[in-house]
């Protein structure tokens, strides 16, 4: 799969039914048009690039189109790299208008309707597609890629990645570990090529953060649990993790030990109303620490005092609070 190649041996000739069936299957509705179906030349080679679909494809159709009406029938929820390898072609998508060459680059949101044109008329024009599963990239990336982004032939991401496609589908199959740690560096060079100069925090990151402080506001108070804990129980990466909190101004270190704080200054508050009160210690544990001297360590940085003279205050307070003014 040279860049400079026009092959028509990247899979075996399909007519018009079995052509669209196939990338169906494998990725969608997408619609061929401008071509009678008896006058129609396809091709479609499926592949496994470390255990994620993909295909080279091509045809001689002048319009693939895929509509409001086909993203809602399939619901998908995935992304496609698109990398020209043969002729040229257009692209709408996403507001986004685009001619390509070979070698370019185009990222393409299934979720959102689309429409590619044939750039030369006579000529048949050819593609490798690579499937992306939309949350697993989320989830690795930290931010939400855009569709209808492309990049020129010559970057280094770029040339990476189709040498990755291009080795992984001639190669032996690897071992599922090794498949796994290729994938991520798959979802690393599509980060290096689509990431946006700034990324703002999107509303699904938005609604996955409030997610992550659930999922820690539930588990705070067990002393085995942390940051590694809490991505996994989310569902995503621990860098992802991280960058959601750096995005808030904090870490995730931080906004436990918070709670931890506040769930402790609420016992030693209620600690002040009981006749024999709850030892110190009992109450650290209670909050997720493993002992007492990095409990009132971590309690004198957040209130100023010691465990010790926090429910002292908080009775002297309501004490005063409750005698009368004479004023």
């Amino acid at each position: 799969m040279s860049e400079n190649s026009t092959e028509t041996t990247l899979g075996p000739y399909l007519d018009y039914e079995a052509w669209r069936d196939l990338v169906c299957t494998m990725g969608g509705r997408f619609n061929p048009e401008g071509v009678e179906p008896n006058a129609f030349i396809g091709w479609l080679r499926p592949m496994n690039i470390c255990r994620l679909t993909a295909a080279a494809l091509g045809s001689n159709v002048q319009r693939v189109e895929r509509t409001n009406r086909d993203v809602r029938l399939d619901g998908a929820d995935h992304y496609f790299a698109v990398f020209q390898i043969a002729g040229r072609s257009a692209m709408v998508h996403n507001n986004q208008a685009a001619r390509f060459e070979v070698g370019d680059i185009v990222l393409v949101d299934a979720a959102r309707p689309s429409t590619f044109f044939a750039g030369d008329p006579d000529k048949s024009c050819g593609s490798v597609a690579l499937n992306l599963p939309r949350q697993s990239l989320i989830s690795h990336l930290g931010f939400e890629p855009r569709g209808g982004v492309y990049r020129r032939r010559g970057t280094t991401a770029g040339r990476l990645l189709l040498d990755l496609i291009r080795n992984s589908a001639t190669e032996a199959p690897a071992s599922t570990l090794a498949d796994s740690y290729m994938r991520l560096a798959v979802y690393d060079l599509v980060g290096a090529l689509f990431a946006p100069a700034d990324p703002l925090p999107s509303r699904h990151a938005e609604n996955l953060f409030r997610r992550v402080q659930a999922v820690i506001t539930d588990s705070f108070a067990d002393p085995d649990f942390g940051p590694c804990e809490a991505a996994e129980r989310a569902g995503i990466s621990l860098r992802y993790l991280q960058k959601l909190f750096t995005q808030h101004g904090s870490t995730c270190s931080e906004f436990i030990y918070s709670l931890r704080l506040d769930h402790a200054a609420r016992l030693l508050n209620r600690r002040a109303t009981l006749i024999e009160g709850q030892p110190l210690s009992e109450i650290a544990y209670a909050c997720g620490f493993r002992d007492y001297t990095h409990f009132a360590r971590k309690f004198r940085q957040r209130f100023g005092h010691a465990p010790g003279a926090h429910s002292a205050r908080d009775a002297s307070r309501r004490r005063r609070n409750s005698e009368p003014s004479y004023r």
